[in-house]
C-alpha cells in the first residue's frame, strides 16, 4: 500500500510529533510512504525511518497582504498536486486546517482517497474567516474527516457527511519505565541538585496558558521553597512570560530553559506536571508526562484534558482558566509525596487506551475500509 502524509512542516509541535510517528509505523509495517511538507526540510525536528521517502516543497513563503497570500497559496496547490501526481498515492493523509484545505483541492480529480485530521480545537481556535469558508466547502469532498474527541464530532458532522466522520486520539508512545536519559534537567534549567520541579510543556503561545500558570505559582513559592516551576518550550511569548515572572518575583523559582528533544527523559526527572492550556485538541505533553508516570493537574479546557485524565485517580481537573484553584491544587500534591506517587502509579496504566499500538489498530482499519488494503504486511527484516 502507497500512503502520502502531509502536512505543512515538521517543526516543534504535536501534530507534527504524531504525524511523523504514524509514517514510521507504517513504514517499518512494510507501506510504502511519502511525508511531504510545504515548509523546508531545514525545518524538521522529528526523526523519520530511513524507508520513509521525504518531500519537502520549500514554499512558506510571506502571506502577509492578502493578494500575496492567494499566490502563494495557489502556488502551493500546483506544486502539491504535481508532488502527488507523481508520487501516485492510495490515500493521502492530511493534518491541520489550512494544509487540509489545500491538500482537498490538490487532489480534485486524482482519484486519490484523502482523509482529513483536524488537530486543534476547530471550535475555538481562529483561523481567519477565509479559511473557515474553505473548510466549510472542502472538508465535504474528502473521504474520512478525523477529529480527536467526541466533544469535537458535531462539529466536524455540519460541514461532512456524518458517515464520514471517525474520532481518533493522538497515539502516545507507551516506553517502560527506566533511566531518565543522559539529558540532566536540573543542569539545562540551572537548578539547585536538590529541586523538586513542578514542569509545564509547550509552546509559548497565549492559548497555552503558561502567564496564568506563573500567576497561579506565585503564592506557593514561599510555602514550597523547594519546587521550582520549569516550563519547557520556545515560541513567541517568551518575552511576555519573562516580564510576568520578574512582576512576580520568581526569577529564581520560574525558568523557561527553552525546547528540549527528548521530552520523556526529561518528564522522568520532574514531580508534578502542570497543564494550564486555554484550549488544546488533544494536548500529548499531557499523556506523556502521564505515561511517564507523573502526577498531573489542568484546567478541564475544550478539549481533551477531560478525556485523559480520570480526575482524582490518576490526576487532578480543575475549573477552566480557573487560577486559585490551580493554585490549591497544585499546594495540595507539592504538599504531599504520597498522594502524588499514588496518582502518578496510575498515569501509565491509564495511557494504554491510547497506546500508538491500540491507536494504529484502528487506522490501519479505517484505511482497510477504504478498498486500500492492510498497511499491516510482514514488517522489513
Amino acid at each position: 500500500m502507497k500512503l502520502a502524509l502531509v502536512i505543512y512542516s515538521l517543526g516543534e509541535g504535536g501534530a507534527e510529533r504524531v504525524m511523523s510517528s504514524m509514517a514510521n509505523h507504517w513504514s517499518r509495517k512494510g507501506a510504502g510512504v511519502s511525508l511531504v511538507t510545504l515548509d523546508a526540510v531545514a525545518a524538521d525536528r522529528y526523526p523519520l525511518d530511513p524507508q520513509v521517502r521525504r518531500v519537502a516543497l520549500g514554499l512558506s513563503g510571506d502571506s502577509s497582504n492578502p493578494v500575496q497570500g492567494m499566490a502563494n497559496n495557489f502556488r502551493r496547490v500546483v506544486q502539491l498536486r504535481k508532488a502527488l501526481r507523481e508520487l501516485r498515492p492510495e490515500a493521502v493523509i492530511c493534518f491541520m486546517e489550512s494544509t487540509n484545505v489545500l491538500t482537498i483541492l490538490a487532489t480534485r480529480g486524482l482519484g486519490v482517497k484523502v482523509i482529513v485530521m483536524e488537530h486543534t480545537n476547530p471550535e475555538i481556535h481562529q483561523v481567519g474567516r477565509l479559511w473557515n469558508t474553505l473548510r466549510r466547502w472542502t472538508y465535504r469532498f474528502a473521504d474520512r474527516v478525523g477529529v480527536l474527541t467526541e466533544r469535537t464530532r458535531p462539529w466536524a458532522e455540519k460541514l461532512a457527511d456524518p458517515g464520514a466522520v471517525f474520532v481518533l486520539p493522538n497515539p502516545i508512545q507507551i516506553s517502560p519505565p527506566g533511566a531518565a536519559g543522559d539529558m540532566d534537567l536540573r543542569a539545562f534549567s540551572n537548578l539547585p541538585a536538590s529541586a523538586r520541579i513542578l514542569v509545564s510543556m509547550g509552546r509559548l503561545a497565549p492559548e497555552k496558558g503558561f502567564d496564568l500558570l506563573i500567576r497561579a505559582f506565585a503564592p506557593l513559592a514561599g510555602i514550597h521553597p523547594d519546587f521550582h516551576l520549569v516550563i519547557l518550550g520556545e515560541g513567541v511569548e517568551r518575552g511576555a512570560l519573562e516580564a510576568a515572572r520578574a512582576s512576580c518575583g520568581l526569577e529564581g523559582r520560574v525558568h523557561l530553559p527553552g525546547r528540549v528533544e527528548n521530552p520523556m527523559a526529561c518528564l522522568r526527572q520532574c514531580d508534578l506536571f502542570v497543564m494550564s492550556s486555554r484550549y488544546e485538541g488533544f494536548p500529548m505533553a499531557l499523556c506523556e508526562a502521564m505515561a511517564s508516570g507523573l502526577p498531573v493537574i489542568s484546567f478541564d479546557c475544550p478539549t481533551g484534558p477531560g478525556e485523559i485524565i480520570r480526575d482524582q485517580v490518576d490526576g487532578i481537573l480543575v475549573p477552566a482558566g480557573d487560577a486559585p484553584a490551580l493554585t490549591r491544587a497544585m499546594g495540595r500534591l507539592m504538599g504531599d509525596a504520597a498522594a502524588r506517587e499514588a496518582m502518578g502509579g496510575r498515569g501509565p496504566e491509564g495511557m494504554l487506551r491510547f497506546s500508538e499500538e491500540r491507536i494504529m489498530a484502528e487506522w490501519d482499519r479505517l484505511l482497510s475500509d477504504l478498498n486500500l488494503g492492510t498497511a499491516a504486511r510482514s514488517p522489513r527484516s
